[in-house]
């Protein structure tokens, strides 16, 4: 699941919107559930889910149907669009059940659709002339709206695989590579205590906000004494209010999430993930938190942070 901020795409059609999906979440969905929510005439969420087995569907519905009402509501949609991508097997029975239970919470739905082997597919439009039995062929590389978002800057991966890889620890990565950074930080906490080993970590958090501002990037050994400080949660919460919407802090926590001993991935992928949602990037946010829960499953702010995606919690939340 995943909740965004979409940038303003022009969509005036059914292809504008589908081509406009892969960029709200950031990647093409298959094998996917996406509700796109719109409040007025402007979208304002989207979010994705994977299609269960049509045997779970039964204890699927009640979860999926709570998690995308609340995405509405916390933006205060008035209507949506329920898009499945996949076999009409699979999709189907799975459009059939939601579409109750959103009209039920009375929101009004503006379309439910298929889509499949590159068509779409209406469930409500009747007419043939528009909506023929056949589908409609369209191709999401090649549109007005893709072009949009390129030229924004927007960018749509192949799949959510890719986005994972996106921020899949490298190669380099070591277990050596963080044994001098460990041996240092025992020396400050044995010689200054905590508060000692505290301004270090301030010290090294600013210094690479001030580095990746200027598009430069941190060493691999500043890259493990990083990691390792923000291990203190004082030093990881200085990090996270000191980080912000601006592109280059986005940056910043990826590298150092890719770059970390997995280890101590938790609190870099955690501040990867709280920028992501702050940038409107959910589904970056939640597979950042996957990284977060490998290294660390009992991460405390990454679930609250998880919480917050699933149930629709926008951050403008952390404004207050």
């Amino acid at each position: 699941m995943t909740h965004d901020q979409p940038a303003r795409l022009p969509v005036t059609s059914i292809s504008d919107l589908l081509a406009a999906v892969p960029y709200l979440l950031g990647f093409h969905p298959a094998d996917s559930l996406v509700i796109v929510g719109l409040t007025g005439q402007r979208i304002t969420v989207a979010g994705r889910a994977d299609l269960p087995e049509p045997a779970a569907i039964t204890d699927w519905a009640p979860v999926t149907a709570r998690q995308y009402l609340d995405l509405l509501r916390n933006v205060d949609a008035t209507s949506a669009i329920l898009i499945g991508y996949g076999p009409a097997t699979t999709v189907t029975p799975v459009i059939d059940t939601l579409t109750s239970r959103v009209h039920a919470a009375g929101i009004t739905l503006l379309d439910t659709l298929r889509v499949t082997d590159g068509r779409y597919y209406s469930y409500q439009c009747p007419d043939p002339g528009c909506c023929p039995p056949d589908g409609v062929s369209f191709d999401p590389h090649y549109s007005p709206t893709a072009v949009h978002a390129i030229v924004a800057g927007q960018t749509a991966l192949p799949d959510r695989a890719a986005l994972v890889a996106s921020i899949a620890p490298t190669s380099a990565v070591t277990a050596e590579a963080s044994r001098p950074a460990q041996h240092r930080a025992l020396a400050i906490m044995t010689s200054g205590g905590r508060s000692a080993l505290i301004r270090a970590g301030r010290k090294a958090v600013d210094e690479a906000l001030a580095r990746y501002a200027a598009d430069a990037v941190l060493t691999e050994d500043e890259v493990a004494w990083l990691s390792v400080l923000l291990a203190d949660v004082a030093v990881r919460d200085h990090a996270g209010k000191a980080t912000g919407d601006q592109p280059w802090h986005l940056a910043l926590w990826t590298d150092i999430t890719r770059r970390a001993h997995p280890a101590y991935a938790a609190a870099p992928a955690t501040l990867l993930a709280l920028t992501a949602w702050r940038h409107g990037q959910g589904a970056l946010a939640s597979v950042a938190l996957d990284r977060v829960f490998a290294a660390d499953p009992d991460y405390r702010l990454a679930h609250l942070i998880d919480h917050a995606l699933r149930h629709g919690i926008p951050p403008t939340a952390l404004n207050d």
